[in-house]
């Protein structure tokens, strides 16, 4: 792990896995947009309904193969 001369220190100068953490996620969160909501996906949810009904029919496909 890479020595960070920015980190604090701890009682015996081994430095402190939660400052660097607090470092790390003030980093992280420097360049999030102001707004926490995701934007609305529909293509994605238009896809996985595709993905659903395909599956369930290539089920009953196979299994009115195996049973018929």
């Amino acid at each position: 792990m890479a020595h960070n001369p920015h980190a604090p220190q701890g009682p015996e100068g081994n430095p402190d896995p939660a400052g660097s953490t607090q470092m790390f996620r003030a980093f992280v969160d420097e360049g999030e947009p102001t707004s926490r909501q995701a934007p609305q996906q529909s293509g994605s949810k238009t896809g996985l309904i595709i993905g659903v009904v395909a599956v369930v029919v290539i089920l009953g496909a196979v299994a009115w193969l195996a049973l018929g």
